[in-house]
């Protein structure tokens, strides 16, 4: 007698079944090529992660690992350069102070110079050094043709060193009547002086003259009556323009 299923109602496949249903799947799905065309990108997402380990990200991260001391090597270096241009511009400066104390010290110097050279020429001194006035300015007696003296006489010895009172230009030097051999300077402020009765002369017209400079040696020629040094101060080189020399003297800082 044949069985048959009741319809309608199914009984789950055996453990045996299932198993044998998976083989022949698998045997099926190998035949048609399905397992191939499924298990291609696993294999091949595997692979790509392998190679993307092995080249590229390996590459990267050699790449950091390289960029790190370059970098810190780059920054030494803009940090050495800029302590450098620092240091320089500090030199630099330290130059120019340097320089600029250099011009101020040498201008200062220049002035000081040019001060001591002004002071110089303004300098009045004694025609004869350590010498005294033996015969006062306006002195009367019949020795002068005016009736009075012009100027003053200084005590000196016949050889006597005669100098210039101050800076100037010589004018005349030479014979001068009753003066003997005299000599007429213009001095540097534009007044004059005059120096008679000298033996001899040791400058000459046109030749400029600084105070204390030689210009004649005392003695006693011309309307003379001993060896002296005659003196005048003048506003002009001629005759009748004197002034009183003991006053010219003294307001030019000479004690007499």
């Amino acid at each position: 007698m044949a069985f048959t299923r009741a319809t309608g109602k199914h009984r789950a496949p055996s453990r045996t079944a299932r198993r044998g249903v998976g083989f022949a799947g698998a045997a099926t799905l190998a035949t048609t090529g399905v397992i191939g065309s499924l298990a291609s990108p696993a294999l091949a997402a595997e692979g790509d992660h392998l190679s993307l380990e092995d080249t590229g990200r390996m590459r990267v991260i050699t790449q950091d690992s390289l960029s790190d001391p370059l970098n810190a090597q780059a920054a030494a270096q803009d940090r050495e350069a800029f302590e450098a241009a620092a240091k320089e511009k500090v030199r630099a400066e330290a130059k120019r102070k340097a320089e600029a104390r250099a011009k101020e010290i040498r201008e200062a110097k220049e002035r000081a110079a040019r001060e001591a050279e002004r002071r110089r020429l303004d300098s009045f001194q004694l025609p004869v050094e350590g010498s005294y006035v033996s015969t006062g300015y306006k002195t009367g007696g019949s020795l002068w043709s005016s009736g009075s003296h012009s100027g003053i006489d200084f005590h000196a010895s016949y050889g006597s060193t005669v100098v210039s009172v101050g800076s100037g230009t010589v004018v005349e030097a030479g014979w001068g009547g009753a003066y003997g051999n005299n000599i007429v300077i213009r001095m540097h402020d534009g007044t004059y002086t005059q120096y008679g009765h000298l033996s001899s002369i040791g400058v000459n017209i046109g030749q400029s003259v600084e105070p204390g400079q030689r210009i004649g040696i005392s003695g006693s020629s011309g309307n003379s009556t001993g060896p002296h040094l005659h003196f005048e101060a003048r506003t002009s080189p001629e005759y009748g323009s004197d002034i009183n020399p003991i006053s010219y003297l003294r307001a030019r800082g000479v004690r007499v």
